[in-house]
């Protein structure tokens, strides 16, 4: 198997090289630059560097070629139960959606694939194990919450580590499977740092293995922490540059700590690598535009959604995601109220299955919301309301407790900025610093760069318009210390300084607002006003 190793010393310099990442990748081409991996399974030697390279893809989350690779592996050596196994995983797909990626069909599907490595021929007690800790997951799904059995998975893999020191692939399963089974409401990353204890070691002693590079991102991919993934983010493209979520997955990094054009890169190369059919160019292309906003490029962040919907559909809940938000982004960062309480879904509600996916259909439901609130229309924000919620209640049928409380969080945002446009202040504010609270101890989901509306940004800015000066900058100051360079946020906080008189404060925050829009391809009023603060 080729590998691709390249020592880089900067940040900027890793991620300009992501420019010369093939343009026109897709998913049915050969995929050779994946990093170096080393798997060792009992199957015939002909096929060890197959499984290999199998496992490279599996750890770069490329699921259609990994799939296919898995089944010539099954073909070539028929005794080869590992290649099941590696069918399972691949089946499980990505940890850090789960549950709302598995349904019972699918876990039925995941318990046949174990069934056939144990049929095939598992050679050695460690293979039994690799199989048992997956069985562990997906036994008596139907009688068991997703909860438990991800702590039975966490537990079996952890143990399977432990047994077989050696063995490195079991350790970086293991990180990965403890990093995904994280609490959102845990404030201390007990999990996500964990997996970081395992990774960080085998980071120093394989830096081209494709999954380590992979799994310190999502461990990292938290406010607080984020920065000590910049070193992950830097090489991980450089790994496996072949792969499009390999582009990718720096920019959530990159987004934690507000590095908006390096993000703008790592997407653009994501996009242009992934197949037509595949979602990563659609969560790539969300990305983009949030990225964009943030340097007030409208124009480029409207370019990034046509090319999305230039593309064929995509039915996945990344895509649909990326659909519902993309547009709504590019009303809400700009305060668009109006287009927003009109927004319609893209592509059109009649040829898309939005019903499959409750938690995105949710984001068009609160941008009409916000936008009909703010617009003045308390009416049309009250049956947006009775939308998110009726969506909340489908999540919930569905077992997607994360979203579920997300929702609800919409739901009464959407209510707090109602009661706001019937002048009911006070009653609206106290909602708002509410939904505030409960936003702040949970976490962002993987799919998201971020909330279409931090909802302490939306408190910020009601304070700032009843002329509440001083509290409406600690808000505005809040959002910054966990969305750092958020425009908006940069924003408020320059008018918010002003109306409390802290000049030093105004002029700060307008320098911090003109550098971000020292490249904006749109003319933005605001960027007018900071910089006559600066000249006086």
């Amino acid at each position: 198997m080729k590998t691709h190793v390249v020592s880089v010393t900067s940040l900027t310099l890793a991620l300009g090289l992501l420019a010369a990442a093939p343009a026109a990748m897709s998913q049915e081409v050969q995929l050779d630059r994946l990093g170096k991996v080393e798997f060792k399974v009992e199957c015939a030697a002909a096929v060890q560097q197959d499984f290999n390279r199998a496992m490279a893809l599996y750890h770069s989350f490329a699921w259609g070629a990994a799939a296919k690779a898995f089944d010539a592996i099954a073909q070539a050596d028929p005794s080869c139960g590992m290649a099941h196994w590696g069918r399972a995983m691949v089946m499980l797909s990505n940890p850090f959606v789960w549950p709302a990626s598995l349904p019972a069909a699918k876990l039925d599907e995941v318990a046949a694939a174990l069934d056939a490595a144990r049929s095939a021929s598992l050679k050695s007690e460690r293979e039994q194990a690799y199989v048992e800790a997956v069985t562990a997951f997906v036994r008596d799904h139907t009688a068991r919450d997703h909860r438990t059995r991800l702590q039975a998975f966490d537990e079996a893999m952890g143990a399977l580590a432990q047994r077989y020191p050696d063995d490195r692939e079991a350790t970086i399963l293991s990180a990965l499977v403890t990093s995904a089974n994280f609490d959102p409401r845990d404030k201390t990353y007990a999990n996500q740092l964990k997996a970081v204890k395992l990774l960080e070691p085998l980071f120093v002693a394989q830096p081209d293995h494709p999954g380590v590079a992979h799994y310190l991102i999502h461990s990292y991919d938290y406010p607080p922490i984020a920065r000590h993934g910049l070193a992950a983010a830097k090489r991980y493209a450089e790994i496996a540059p072949d792969a499009p979520h390999a582009l990718h997955m720096p920019s959530h990094i990159l987004t934690r700590v507000g590095y908006w054009q390096e993000s703008i890169q790592a997407n653009r190369a994501s996009a242009e690598a992934a197949g037509p059919t595949a979602f990563d160019a659609h969560h790539a292309f969300d990305y983009m535009v949030y990225a964009h906003l943030q340097l007030a490029q409208d124009g480029a962040a409207a370019e990034a959604l046509r090319q999305s919907l230039a593309r064929p559909a995509v039915d996945h809940f990344g895509s649909a995601y990326a659909y519902a938000a993309m547009p709504a982004r590019l009303r809400l960062e700009r305060s668009n109220w109006q287009e927003a309480a009109g927004l319609a879904l893209q592509p059109g509600a009649d040829g898309y299955p939005w019903s499959k996916y409750p938690q995105a259909e949710a984001v068009n439901a609160f941008a009409r919301g916000v936008g009909a609130a703010r617009s003045g229309n308390s009416e049309a924000a009250n049956a947006e309301r009775s939308r998110l919620i009726a969506l909340r209640d489908v999540a919930g049928e569905r077992k997607l407790a994360y979203w579920v409380e997300q929702i609800d969080i919409q739901a009464e945002v959407v209510r707090g900025l109602a009661a706001l446009a019937d002048r009911k202040t006070e009653e609206g504010i106290a909602i708002l610093a509410t939904a505030a609270e409960r936003e702040d101890a949970t976490e962002k989901h993987v799919v998201t760069p971020g909330p279409l509306l931090p909802a302490r940004e939306v408190l910020a800015d009601v304070l700032l318009e009843a002329g509440q000066g001083s509290a409406a900058l600690a808000e505005f100051e809040a959002v910054l210390a966990k969305e750092p360079n958020r425009y908006r946020a940069y924003l408020g906080a320059m008018k918010a300084a002003r109306l409390a008189g802290d000049a030093e404060k105004a002029r700060t925050y307008a320098m911090e607002l003109i550098r971000l829009g020292a490249a904006a391809d749109t003319p933005r009023a605001e960027l007018d006003e900071a910089r006559k603060i600066v000249a006086n």
